[in-house]
This record gives C-alpha cells, sequence and structure tokens, in this order.
C-alpha cells in the first residue's frame, strides 16, 4: 500500500469513527447531564479518581459557609440538620448500591471504614474461625488496613486471588475483604457468586465499592452482602477527599461491634456517660463529630443522580468503552499498547487500562494535549470512563491523540 493509499484509508477511518460518535451522542438519554458539570473542552477521563465539580455545588456550599455555619452557628445541628446528615446521605446514596434506606452511614474514610468493617464481621463471624481472606491484588490501604484488624482480633491474613476465593474458603474463614472492581485492570468481580460461596462456608462477606458506585449496579440487598465500604469522590463527584460510607445490613446492626465506638454512635450521645451503649441501627457505624462541610458538599453533588437510572449508566459505560477499546484497535499502531481490561461485559468496570511500555511520559503528554487519565506504574495507562458527562466523542479523541502521541514517541 501507497503512503498516499495508507493516509486517504486512515482518514476515511477517521471521519467514520468521528460521525459515529456525534450519532452516539445525539442518541445518548444521558447526554443532557454534562451540562451539569463544570468542565473545560478536554477530555477528563480521571473521574475513577476524581470525579468533576457539578456546577451548582459552589453556591450551595457557599450557604454553608456563610448562613448555617455563619449565620446560625450552632443552631444548624437541628435548624440546617447537620445532625442527621451521615444517615440522610446515606439514604440517597443507597438506591445507587441496591441498598435499601437505614443501612448506610456516610463518615470518616474508606480505610477508616474497611477497618471497622473487617474487625466487626471478625466478631460477627464468632469463635473457631481466625482468618481473615484479602484479595491478593487489592487497593494497597485495603491490604494496610486488613492486617492491622487481623493483628488486633487475633486472625491470620490469607491473600487470595478473588477468582480463587471459593477454593480457598474453609470451616476456619471468618471474614473475606474483596474488591468489586480491580483499581489497576478495571476488571469487575463476581460479587453475587463470591457472597454466596463465602456465605456457603460459614463467613461474612465485605465489599469494596469504591471503584463501582455510581458506575455500575451493585445490588447490595439482592445478593446479601454483610458489609461493605465505598469512597465518594470517585463516580459520586463529591469533591476531594470527601467522607466515605459503611453498609451494615440490616440483619447484623443488632450485633455490629464497632472497633471505634465515639460519643456520635451512643444510643444518647449528650448523655455523656462513661460507658458505652451503641445507637440502633446504622448509626452504629458513626464515631466522632461529622466533617459537615465535606458532608453537605456531598450532598449537594448527589442532586446531579436525581431521575437517573444506574442501569442506564451500565449501558453507556460499556457502550463507551467498547467504543473506545474499538478506536484504539482502529488509530494505535499494532503492539503499542494492550488491553488489560476484560473484553467481556460481565468481567468489566468502567475504565480502560492499557499496558505501555512508557507509559509515564505517554500519560504526560496526553495530559498536555488535554486528554487527562492517569497511569499505574510501572505500564498502565488508565482511562475512566464516567457515563454522566463522558461522550463519545470523548472516547474518539482520546483514542486519536493517544494514537498521535504515540507515533510522535515511535519517531523520537
Amino acid at each position: 500500500m501507497s503512503e498516499t493509499t495508507a493516509t486517504n484509508t486512515t482518514t476515511t477511518t477517521t471521519d467514520a469513527l468521528r460521525e459515529r460518535a456525534l450519532k452516539l451522542d445525539a442518541a445518548d438519554p444521558l447526554a443532557d447531564r454534562r451540562e451539569l458539570f463544570a468542565l473545560d473542552d478536554g477530555v477528563y477521563l480521571d473521574g475513577n479518581s476524581l470525579g468533576a465539580l457539578p456546577a451548582h455545588v459552589p453556591a450551595r456550599v457557599q450557604d454553608v459557609l456563610t448562613r448555617q455555619w455563619g449565620e446560625l452557628r450552632i443552631r444548624s445541628w437541628d435548624e440546617s440538620g447537620w445532625w442527621t446528615a451521615p444517615e440522610r446521605i446515606g439514604d440517597r446514596i443507597a438506591p445507587l448500591v441496591g441498598a435499601a434506606a437505614g443501612q448506610i452511614v456516610v463518615g470518616d474514610s474508606t480505610s477508616v471504614n474497611v477497618f471497622k468493617a473487617v474487625v466487626a464481621a471478625a466478631r460477627i463471624a464468632g469463635e473457631g474461625r481466625d482468618e481473615i481472606l484479602v484479595d491478593a491484588t487489592t487497593f494497597p490501604t485495603d491490604g494496610y488496613i486488613a492486617a492491622s484488624a487481623a493483628r488486633l482480633t487475633g486472625h491470620r491474613i490469607v491473600p487470595v486471588a478473588p477468582a480463587d476465593v471459593p477454593a480457598a474458603l474453609g470451616p476456619r474463614t471468618a471474614v473475606v475483604l474483596l474488591n468489586h472492581v480491580d483499581y489497576r485492570s478495571g476488571r469487575l468481580h463476581d460479587l453475587p457468586g463470591l457472597t454466596a460461596a463465602v456465605h456457603a462456608a460459614g463467613a461474612v462477606a465485605v465489599w469494596d465499592l469504591c471503584h463501582s458506585a455510581g458506575a455500575l449496579p451493585v445490588g447490595l440487598d439482592e445478593h446479601g452482602v454483610d458489609l461493605a465500604v465505598g469512597c465518594t469522590y470517585k463516580y459520586l463527584n463529591g469533591g476531594p477527599g470527601s467522607p466515605a460510607y459503611l453498609y451494615v445490613a440490616e440483619r447484623h446492626q443488632a450485633a455490629f461491634d464497632s472497633p471505634l465506638p465515639g460519643w456520635n454512635s451512643h444510643a444518647d450521645p449528650f448523655g455523656m456517660t462513661p460507658g458505652y451503649a451503641p445507637a440502633d441501627g446504622s448509626a452504629r457505624g458513626r464515631v466522632g463529630t461529622p466533617d459537615i462541610v465535606s458532608m453537605l458538599t456531598l450532598e449537594a453533588a448527589l442532586d446531579v443522580w436525581d431521575g437517573v437510572a444506574v442501569d442506564a449508566v451500565r449501558a453507556k459505560s460499556l457502550a463507551l468503552t467498547d467504543f473506545f477499546l474499538e478506536c484504539v484497535e482502529a488509530y494505535v499502531p499494532a503492539g503499542r499498547v494492550t488491553s488489560v481490561t476484560p473484553a467481556a461485559h460481565t468481567e468489566r468496570g468502567s475504565q480502560v487500562a492499557l499496558r505501555c511500555d512508557d507509559a509515564e511520559p505517554v500519560m504526560r503528554r496526553l495530559v498536555e494535549r488535554g486528554v487527562v487519565g492517569d497511569l499505574r506504574r510501572p505500564d498502565v495507562l488508565r482511562f475512566g470512563f464516567t457515563p454522566l458527562y463522558v461522550g463519545f466523542a470523548d472516547a474518539e479523541r482520546a483514542a486519536r491523540v493517544l494514537a498521535e502521541v504515540l507515533a510522535e514517541s515511535a519517531g523520537a
């Protein structure tokens, strides 16, 4: 093929993919959600690390600062609903993860909630079970926290790949801590099947939803999950450092024994008695005074979900990642990148991870050209697709710019 013919073929392919992207965006039932976010002309594919700012949030936060805090001051604990915020906001998150009201409390960080969940789960499991199975590929902090919880409770840690959990379960298994979506590869693990296997072995299932909540259906109640934790600054767009949440299934709430009993989770928090008596319900997951400014920022951000079905989000997520992978295959020279994200929809979260030898400089040049993803060292380019504000034209542009950067890198 001559150089002219190759160029013409490339141009035709690009034009066809651009046209398809425009048609897909025009037919997208979630397209109008993009207008709710503060975005520029770039392509933002890092919502799986930090979600974009919903445009109405600054004004709402200004009210929290100037009126609720500045004018009402201490009265806002009652008059502005500060005291009930952890459970109220938890009930707003609940439909996004398939939970009924009264089972989620918002507060603290994901790490702190992992600690609460793992220790409480070990206590629920009871005597004679001394093993905590942990996803061997887990986000590092989950592993650190689980190891600390094991030392505290006299258990031992057993690292295991999620697919190997059923074979590793036994009469000594107390708790299994797993990630719903792998943060590196974007692999979606089998929450229903693994939870059922854990229960068949008599153990307690704890799931980390950081990379799934807000991107795909979770079904906590439907699948009988015992305990779950998640952050709110990724697909839920709560802002940097926004508070995490803890799910405690209703059937476990009476037995939930938190390793961090604080005055906020006391049955009579203002009684100031020396003895601790836990509150009823999900409030047992509270510890100290809530971070009200961050919490109410999150509450405002959740407005973008009003009227949105998680199934519609999932459908668009899969269509976006399919289309992005198709564009990468069409634009990027063979062998320059390899997808480590599963092709099967049942095994894919809402991100695409591409292995690339020179991932760090490539991502740096992508960001310079307005395509923002991130990387996981040493060699993974990671692109997160947030269906509420990422479109098909974004996916096509990102793949095209990636191909340009890789071509320049090869010619350097």
